[in-house]
């Protein structure tokens, strides 16, 4: 049984960072690439990051390009998101997500983590 769980969420002040981690069972990271996407309230869920373990390519939204780094540790089957210099409008549930295929669109993927708040206000 696939499993995606995140953690690492909470309350931050803006200009902050956060360490999203994002712990996978039931799959092999050298098949299945992990994206992470956000949901702020009455918004669409936006793919942010996403990466394949197997090739060490990576992918970033222009919106968090710059700040936000993804990481892969396969020998914890881990993946990591460090979100630096946080502002308001990143505030959203953050997920974590498997697909065979490495892009940032929701359809892509096919298991899904149950989502970790992230909260950036002073």
């Amino acid at each position: 049984q696939v499993q995606l769980v995140e953690s690492g969420g909470g309350l931050v002040q803006p200009g902050g960072s956060l360490r999203l981690s994002c712990a996978t069972s039931g799959l092999s990271l050298d098949y299945y690439n992990i994206g992470w996407f956000r949901q702020a309230p009455g918004k669409e869920r936006e793919g942010i990051s996403c990466i394949s373990s197997s090739s060490g390519n990576t992918n970033y939204a222009d919106s968090v390009k710059g700040r936000f780094t993804i990481s892969s540790d396969n020998a914890k089957n881990t993946i990591s998101l460090q979100m630096n210099n946080l502002k308001p409008e990143d505030t959203a549930v953050y997920y974590c997500a498997a697909s065979r295929i490495l892009g940032m669109a929701s359809w892509m993927y096919d298991f899904w983590g149950q989502g970790t708040q992230v909260t950036v206000s002073s």
